[in-house]
């Protein structure tokens, strides 16, 4: 019974894919996907798009978590979004990527926005129509966390070349994320891979690993669900700081060098 449902709620009878954006040529678009939030969800999109730019790709950055935006924080953006001709015009980052968030549109960053799923749904559509985004090779879209009406939208009306999904270790987040790549199959979108955030910390005095939130879990997962794992993120100080200072492009990592091959290869 449950199972028919859900299948029925998936299908999104009378939602159709969205076409190119007015004077816009998006080559690629990749959702970052989590079961649940607190995973850094967020963090892993934008560190997507900062290894995509310095790997030389024009990249947009489309901050769909509606309700907890936080893409313009971990960038240092800030300022209401320009307008030209009723079409917004995305604010550059540091590294030139292109970023549309709607703290972007509000007067105060700090302003909660309290809207119902249909509205959400909208707005998000609305960032893929009704912005100036040019020449794209990579759209990096932050979803927001759950299987909820947000991230069906987008799994059913952006031209997704596929997910990157999020977990961490512990046992919670792991059942979630099976829910996450149990609906992203349903929706027949393909899995790029997993990336388990906030994998162990590195003693900064001895170099011992500490498992904060338990061992990391990636590999049973990537090998239950058949789900490649692109790597883990271990929890770091310097990205918190870079992070919260706005300053997340500084930030020096690797899990990402070659996430352009990985992109058109989904399992």
């Amino acid at each position: 019974m449950v199972d028919k449902e859900e299948k029925k709620a998936t299908k999104g009878a009378g939602i159709e894919k969205l076409g190119q954006p007015e004077n816009s040529n998006i080559k690629n678009v990749v959702a970052v996907m989590s079961g649940k939030g607190g995973v850094g969800k967020s963090s892993v999109s934008a560190l997507l798009a900062v290894a995509l730019t310095r790997q030389g790709f024009n990249v947009g950055l489309l901050d769909a978590d509606i309700t907890g935006p936080s893409i313009p924080k971990l960038l240092g953006l800030n300022g209401q979004t320009k307008m030209t001709n009723e079409k917004m015009i995305p604010t550059a980052s540091k590294l030139g990527i292109k970023v549309m968030s709607l703290n972007l549109l509000l007067p105060n960053e700090e302003e909660p926005v309290i809207w119902r799923g249909p509205l959400i749904g909208g707005a998000v559509k609305q960032f893929w129509t009704d912005v100036l985004w040019g020449d794209l090779d990579y759209m990096i879209v932050d979803l927001p966390p759950g299987t909820g009406d947000s991230p069906l939208t987008v799994l059913q009306s952006l031209p997704l070349s596929g997910l990157v999904i999020v977990s961490s270790p512990q046992d919670l987040a792991v059942m979630v994320v099976k829910k996450a790549i149990k609906m992203a199959r349903m929706m027949n979108t393909p899995i790029i891979g997993l990336v388990e955030n906030m994998s162990g910390l590195i003693c900064p005095h001895c170099g011992k690993e500490i498992e904060m939130f338990g061992k990391s879990q990636a590999d049973e997962v990537a090998a239950t669900t058949g789900v490649r794992l692109l790597g883990r993120i271990p929890l770091d100080s310097e990205l918190s700081r870079l992070g919260d200072s706005g300053d997340l492009e500084s930030y020096q990592f690797t899990i990402f060098d070659n996430i352009s091959d990985l992109i058109n290869k989904p399992l």
